[in-house]
């Protein structure tokens, strides 16, 4: 059987920041395991691309359940199943979150103050000030070549009384610009990019892919190794130190029942052992529910509608430029939908391009979308092992607008949204509202329009939350309550949902988790007495 010393699980946005830090020791040996193949595709590393990885080989293909709050729709939630992660198929927004977010946690080492060194030391920001990182894996960049659409949407946003920013990424985040892309020479800068490529080289740094973990192995109360498939074939691998899931906010969770970590009722009636009685794995889900209004745009205004020319093509692969080159969500604008509110809740995503149906539906002519990310949901989900077969997907239930005040501030959002349409550049821009559309005016009817059209932002989180046993799956240092030599660095461990597209704050867990694995290790506290036991 093969050992190693640490064994992550997930070359995800989180995964990657993981190995390759743990990596930096060259006395440690870290296996890397990943379920899907490489992101040597087109679609990955061309920003504009990416919606063709969404129900594609590189995607999980999580549908949810029927959702209550959304007219009982089954809705997709794409997931990465590559190298990267959803770091290798996202829009590429770079936001990490308001101080409220880690300060409201409660939880020691989680404060802004206490983050921000860690985000500084991820970043290489294009804001060259001391309150951006510079000389980190993380690229962050403005597109060389925004659209004019976008452009209008910055100045439409600005006659509508929202301040212009040079900086949305936190922790003061109101106000509008041109987004901060995880971007660079005019392709994609994902984790694989930013940590993976350099760490790949050394010797004690193993990266597999294609490689299915079934479960995670627990022998008396620690956790020694993972059994994953690869290429038909099951075996054992060994973990002489820990095992870090990094697999996601529905893996993750899914992995750690079908180990048995998790309700010991619902363990039971899939025919799996419970270890851990913790009915928080897989519960406390938390979604950003999302709404598109689409617009069709005048003459001579194209946006990207004719991205897919072969000329753009053959600019983008020979200089990095035009419109291949964009992430799609060209702007941004971070509002409050009431006045009293102590942060922004939500984020108005604009795209110089109709999006409709994840990127999949075509408009006969040219527009653009100004989609509404709601930050701050109070509705909650589950994610829950259908099989003891590590085959089967488990079931998702994102309960998204089951909570009325969701509802009800999606509907602000849109008509927020009208308001900036209606003014400025983007007012003799436009020719018609496609989606919702003018007969769509009414509360009653916004209400009913968004129960029909939301989709998520592909933004889920806290199925592993920490908090104390009980509320919670993990310590504050991402260990697994009753489990030792186990933890879980993805975004199922935020304990609530971050005002921000989670894509910074998922690689700041995994940042965290090697800071901790190391600092436990110097203190002599890797090795812990489990907290919980099986219930009777």
């Amino acid at each position: 059987m093969e050992i190693y010393d640490h064994i992550v699980v997930g070359a995800g946005s989180a995964g990657c920041a993981v190995a390759a830090r743990l990596s930096e020791d060259p006395a440690r040996r870290v296996l890397l395991v990943e379920a899907g193949g490489g992101d040597r595709v087109l679609a990955s590393r061309a920003p504009a691309g990416f919606s063709e990885l969404i129900d594609s080989a590189r995607d999980w293909g999580y549908l949810t359940e029927p959702e209550p709050g959304l007219d009982g729709r089954r809705i997709p939630e794409p997931r990465g199943r590559l190298l990267g992660g959803c770091s290798a198929m996202n829009a590429m927004l770079w936001i990490r979150g308001s101080h409220l977010d880690y300060d409201g946690w409660d939880l020691p080492g989680w404060s802004w103050e206490e983050v921000l060194p860690t985000f500084l030391r991820m970043e290489d920001h294009l804001l060259r000030d001391d309150a951006h990182g510079h000389g980190g894996p993380m690229r962050v960049r403005r597109l060389r070549d925004p659209d004019p659409v976008a452009r209008a949407f910055v100045e439409s946003s600005a006659a509508a009384g929202i301040a212009r920013t040079e900086d949305l990424s936190g922790p003061d985040l109101d106000g509008v610009s041109l987004a901060p892309t995880t971007t660079s020479g005019g392709r994609r800068w994902s984790t694989v990019r930013g940590y993976l490529d350099g760490a790949r080289r050394r010797p004690n740094l193993t990266v597999v892919t294609g490689a299915l973990v079934h479960r995670v192995v627990i022998e008396g109360g620690r956790a020694v190794g993972v059994e994953l498939e690869r290429r038909g074939t099951v075996r054992r691998v060994g973990a002489r130190r820990e095992v870090i899931l990094s697999a996601g906010a529905f893996n993750t969770p899914h992995l750690l029942q079908l180990s048995g970590v998790g309700d010991a009722e619902h363990l039971r009636d899939i025919g799996v052992e419970p270890l851990v009685d913790n009915p928080a794995v897989g519960a406390h889900l938390q979604e950003h529910p999302f709404t598109f209004c689409n617009y069709e745009l005048r003459e001579p205004w194209l946006g990207l509608s004719d991205a897919a020319r072969p000329q753009h093509v053959l600019r983008w692969l020979l200089t990095g430029r035009g419109k291949l080159a964009s992430n799609v969500a060209e702007a941004l604008a971070h509002v409050r939908t009431l006045p009293d509110l102590p942060a922004p809740d939500m984020q108005l995503v604009h795209a110089p391009v109709f999006f409709w149906e994840n990127g999949k539906a075509e408009h006969p002519r040219p527009a653009f979308a100004i989609a509404q990310s709601y930050w701050t949901p109070a509705s909650r989900g589950t994610v829950r092992a259908v099989s003891r077969d590590p085959r089967r997907l488990p079931a998702v239930q994102l309960n998204l607008l089951t909570e009325r005040a969701d509802l009800e501030a999606m509907v602000r959002g849109i008509r927020l949204t009208r308001e900036i349409v209606a003014q400025g550049p983007l007012a003799d821009m436009v020719s018609v509202e496609i989606t919702p559309g003018p007969d769509v005016r009414t509360g009653e009817e916004l209400e009913r329009w968004v129960r029909r059209t939301c989709l998520n932002t592909y933004h889920p989180a806290g199925t592993a939350r920490m908090g104390e046993p009980g509320e919670g799956v993990l310590d504050a240092r991402l260990r697994v309550h009753g489990v030792a030599g186990l933890r879980v660095a993805d975004a199922s461990a935020l304990p609530r949902i971050t005002r921000a597209n989670t894509n910074a704050p998922a690689i700041l867990v995994g940042e965290r988790c090697a800071d901790f694995v190391r600092e436990d290790e110097r203190a002599g506290a890797a090795v812990r007495a489990p907290q919980l036991v099986a219930g009777a």
